[in-house]
């Protein structure tokens, strides 16, 4: 790089070594920043750099308005909804996100709740600490995978490894609702195309897999909840609020859903005080994983090299490659280029 170039990695509570090492190598000034930080003093750091790299800090039309020198905003991660895509489209900065890093990382990670939910591993072990053994009672009964119907909420490349590691794998039916994909594509998959509210109605697991936009944010609400069996189970490693959480903890209190298991919420991070999902951490049949369905050692080694191809390719005035479909990422008309 000729000059010295500021870039800025906000969320720096996920430790990326190898990006921040090959940036600071090649003359960068690197800013870490938390994921607190506060728009204003974001918007303020930011007037003169040249890259922006986020994971969860939200980057509003503030922060992009004043960043004069910017030249692109990497989301090291998949989920773009943080980003005001339009405020970065009226100044021509190319937004990109890396897609493809950890289908099968957090397919793993989707179907490890649901095998767990289903053979209630985690009360069962809290049981053996606190008591040393326990025998056979109904309490603890579990059940099988085989023969059970998997409901997807997405269709995309996660939830068709899901499909696949559920279906081939283990002899589950697979019911598929994803509007943006075909009936046919679905049955290469192993899936069962399908509307959301009939899926819904014969599915013993759920898994949301779709992204997180104007037409899924509570996509699945108490009307939808209700649909579902009682002795059924909903899994989310997507984005928090595809889910009306509110709705999925009453129904989860009251015994309209049997369990659940949960990677991401609306507002993270997740606590036992002062949140309004505090009360999950207290019930027996759910599961909470802190937003960790995607890290890997080897999801985070694919994750970091893309990311510096991203970043060099906009720093020595490149188009930058899109490998999404997304299409607010594939609407952009300035820096780009498409896989």
């Amino acid at each position: 790089m000729s000059r010295q170039f500021k870039i800025i990695r906000t969320d720096c509570e996920l430790e990326c070594p190898q990006i921040d090492k090959a940036l600071r190598d090649a003359g960068a000034e690197l800013v870490l920043l938390p994921e607190t930080v506060s728009e204003e003093e974001l918007a303020e750091i930011a007037e003169d750099a040249d890259l922006i790299l986020m994971c969860y800090t939200p980057i509003p039309a503030k922060v992009i308005d004043r960043a004069a020198r910017l030249k692109g905003i990497v989301k090291y991660g998949v989920g773009i909804d943080a980003i005001d895509i339009d405020a970065a489209k009226a100044r021509s900065v190319p937004v990109v996100n890396i897609p493809e890093y950890a289908e099968e990382t957090v397919a793993e990670a989707a179907f490890t709740l649901m095998i767990a939910l289903a053979k209630k591993l985690m009360p069962i072990h809290s049981a053996m600490q606190s008591e040393g053994w326990i025998w056979p009672t109904a309490h603890w009964i579990g059940s099988d995978l085989a023969g059970k119907t998997l409901g997807l909420v997405g269709a995309g490349k996660i939830g068709k490894s899901m499909a696949r590691m559920s279906g081939a794998g283990f002899g589950m039916r697979v019911l598929g609702f994803d509007p943006h994909v075909s009936a046919e594509e679905m049955r290469g998959a192993g899936i069962e195309k399908t509307d959301l509210n009939g899926m819904l109605g014969q599915a013993d697991f759920v898994s949301v897999h779709c992204v997180l936009n104007g037409e899924t944010h509570h996509l699945i609400g108490e009307t939808e909840l209700r649909l579902m069996k009682p002795s059924s189970m909903l899994i989310n490693v997507s984005r928090g609020a595809i889910v009306d959480e509110t709705a999925l903890q009453g129904a989860l209190q009251s015994g309209v859903l049997a369990g659940a298991g949960l990677d991401v919420f609306s507002q993270e991070p997740l606590s036992r005080s002062g949140h309004a999902l505090g009360p999950l951490y207290e019930m027996e049949n759910v599961i909470l994983t802190p937003h960790l369905a995607f890290y890997t050692r080897e999801a985070m080694q694919r994750l970091e090299s893309e990311v510096l191809e991203r970043c060099f390719e906009l720093l020595e005035g490149r188009a930058a490659l899109i490998k999404s479909n997304d299409p607010r990422l594939t609407s952009q008309e300035y820096g780009v280029t498409y896989q």
